[in-house]
């Protein structure tokens, strides 16, 4: 199986330069976080901080891309970070990267490593495929707010990702929606992995490639692909 995943022309239009790259895994094992995992996300702040070499997340070119293109469609980079910056930031910080589950970990220390935004989906509960579209603004986001399942609306020309039954992800890769994000018990999944000029695409598919080999360490046996740069 091979989930229908397409990209607007819109959006191509918004960033000429975007490349993802597509990992689709089926027969996953996932749970709570793990020793093995915590080490992977220590060991991918350090890879963080060698690449930054005393610089601020954002002072990287790949994020001041991303920067470029939230302000594009309308975003404050600043205050609503791509999901990558963010991680970023928090592995530098005092407390450090948090520990969510396996597979989310996994994908976690990819981002930060790289320096490139990685999300997780879980194929199970998308509905149809997924559109990388600019909104209309009509378009339903369910979230959770003050504990308690909340409808939102993104702005008119925001960048989502969206299925058949909504929105997925809000600003692009910023926010994720909890009705497709991965729980433990999760076997099923797609992670795409983010890339603008000027990062290499081969360095994108060094990430897909490393993200892949975790997987199947994590989960012996599972059936992984990972799709060409698209």
């Amino acid at each position: 199986m091979t989930l229908p995943l397409t990209v607007s022309d819109e959006v191509r239009a918004l960033a000429p330069g975007f490349t993802h790259v597509t990992v689709e895994a089926y027969g996953l094992v996932n749970g709570p976080s793990t020793d093995g995992t915590s080490e992977l996300l220590d060991d991918a702040a350090r890879r963080l901080a060698a690449r930054l070499d005393g610089r601020a997340p954002h002072e990287d070119p790949h994020m001041a891309a991303w920067r470029e293109v939230y302000t594009a469609f309308g975003s404050k980079p600043s205050r609503t970070r791509n999901s990558a910056e963010a991680l970023a930031k928090r592995a530098l910080s005092e407390a450090g990267l948090p520990r969510i589950n396996v597979l989310v970990d996994l994908y976690n220390a990819i981002s930060v490593a790289h320096l490139i935004p990685v999300g997780g989906e879980d194929l199970d509960r998308i509905q149809g495929g997924m559109r990388l579209v600019r909104a209309t603004g009509d378009e339903d986001f369910v979230t959770v707010a003050a504990g308690e399942q909340a409808v939102e609306h993104p702005d008119a020309g925001e960048v989502v990702w969206c299925d058949e039954k909504g929105v997925t992800c809000r600003r692009w890769n910023w926010r994720q929606g909890p009705r497709t994000r991965l729980t433990e018990e999760s076997t099923s999944a797609v992670f795409l992995l983010e890339s603008l000029t000027p990062m290499p695409v081969a360095d994108v598919e060094v990430a897909g490639a490393e993200l892949a080999e975790l997987l199947e360490k994590f989960s012996p046996g599972a059936r992984i692909t990972v799709h060409a740069p698209r």
